[in-house]
């Protein structure tokens, strides 16, 4: 299959850079490259700047992982393939906003993102089923906001120091 200059750009986003060629579990490494990426970077923007610059950079990776997630599946005649990672970012993302850039607090993130992406529970499950990029990414970016939900519980009541 011959790819074009588009479609290798395509693979190289949805696989966040070779991650999902990682094995065991390309989701994990993704998340996990995700949490340290964002650390890195958190540390550069302004505290009270923070939760605005992971929303955008959660959309902005959501659209765009919508189209090369699908041009990944479409050329891999997979649905779902397990070397798109681009929905874990996304989710991953989602799951960091508004918490602080600390260890304690993004390990667990990590961790809550991971069991609402595996475990798939309601509706996460039926929005997989939507087509292409969309049910890629839109399951990733539900469990995300499960993650999302509990990470700002933990902050508000200080869960975690």
């Amino acid at each position: 299959m011959k790819i074009s200059r588009r479609s290798r750009w395509a693979w190289l986003v949805a696989t966040f850079f070779g991650i999902g060629d990682l094995r065991p579990g390309p989701g994990t490494w993704a998340s996990l490259a995700t949490a340290l990426l964002w650390w890195a970077l958190a540390t550069k923007v302004l505290v009270s700047h923070r939760w605005i610059a992971c929303v955008v950079l959660s959309l902005l990776v959501t659209v765009i992982g919508m189209r090369t997630s699908t041009i990944a599946a479409r050329e891999s005649g997979i649905k779902d393939p397990g070397f798109v990672v681009i929905d874990e970012v996304a989710g991953q993302l989602i799951a960091m906003i508004a918490i602080p850039a600390v260890w304690n607090y993004l390990l667990v993130s990590l961790i809550l993102f991971r069991v609402f992406d595996i475990t798939k529970p309601p509706p996460l499950r039926w929005l997989e089923r939507l087509p292409d990029g969309a049910g890629i990414m839109l399951d990733d970016v539900g469990a995300g906001i499960y993650a999302l939900i509990l990470m700002q519980v933990m902050v508000h009541f200080k869960v975690l120091g």
